[in-house]
């Protein structure tokens, strides 16, 4: 009945709820592509929304170290075929290795820029004495394992590049590109990085698991607080910096790049995710519809 009726609701009402956000369990799923062929694939056992926001952390570079000064968001769709793949832990234990969907904006990844002062440089003038760091996804979210927490396992792959933006660099400054990224890997277990670096622990945090409460076969997964870490990746060198990349070589030399793996890292704290699961995407739509306020 609770069913009937937030779908009756929800056809009654589609330009309220084109326009009203999802709520409760679902808030910050507005842009789950539930409409997306990939999610509405009969073939489909398993469709998810996810919404991450990282309230902190910060990445290393060689000698250079920087902090995620505001909080930056993920969102995605999930999904895994009948048959899908997995992948086993030493343990014996097994985990969904989910596919992802873009969001309906196109935005994987949101954060603000970030205010990076040049080595030897007394900042004071940011854009000039500094470099404005943009961080940009080069590439989609894949091999997603949301129940690897708590594993020595990657809970996903992202390619990732650095805009750099100086009044020297022109806008086409980068470190990492599409073809060439800076793949994160973070996991919320120990890492086996390179040396000198040495092994870190994440931390899966606290783990809820939530039904619907108006009924639909939804379930929701929770981890508020977690820790995810990776200092395993290399970093690539920079290109665009300056007029026919003529100062790629000062960006270079100043961050010490190309950086190998093993001198680099990446935290990324207190971690707030949401995922909502479910066998059936018409059913899943309709319970985010009915959260919408």
């Amino acid at each position: 009945m609770a069913a009937a009726l937030a779908l009756v609701a929800v056809t009654a009402a589609p330009s309220s709820a084109a326009t009203s956000q999802p709520s409760g369990l679902y808030t910050g799923m507005g842009t789950c592509p539930t409409s997306s062929t990939q999610m509405q694939d009969p073939d489909q056992a398993v469709v998810g929304c996810v919404v991450a926001t990282i309230g902190g952390g910060g990445f290393t570079v060689g000698s250079t170290q920087v902090n995620f000064t505001s909080p930056m968001t993920v969102a995605f769709g999930a999904t895994w075929a009948k048959g899908g793949p997995t992948v086993t832990f030493p343990d014996k234990t097994t985990a969904t290795l989910f596919s992802t969907v873009a969001p309906t904006d196109g935005n994987e990844l949101q954060s603000s820029p970030l205010d990076v002062p040049i080595p030897g440089l007394s900042n004071f003038w940011p854009g000039v004495t500094s470099a404005i760091v943009l961080i940009e996804p080069a590439g989609p979210i894949t091999d997603f394992a949301p129940l690897s927490a708590g594993e020595n396992y990657p809970l996903f792959q992202l390619p990732i590049k650095l805009h750099l933006l100086n009044a020297f660099l022109g806008l086409d400054c980068y470190v990492g590109s599409d073809s060439t990224p800076i793949m994160l890997e973070p996991t919320a277990g120990t890492t086996s990085p390179p040396p000198p670096n040495q092994p870190v622990k994440g931390n899966t945090g606290a783990i809820s698991i939530k039904a619907d409460p108006n009924g639909f076969k939804s379930s929701v997964v929770g981890f508020a607080g977690a820790t995810m870490v990776d200092n395993a990746l290399p970093v690539p060198g920079s290109s665009g910096c300056g007029l026919f990349d003529s100062a790629d070589w000062i960006v270079n030399s100043l961050f010490g790049l190309p950086s190998a793996a093993g001198h680099n890292a990446i935290t990324l704290s207190s971690v707030t995710t949401t995922l909502a699961v479910d066998s059936s995407d018409s059913d899943l739509t309709n319970a985010i519809n009915a959260s919408r306020k």
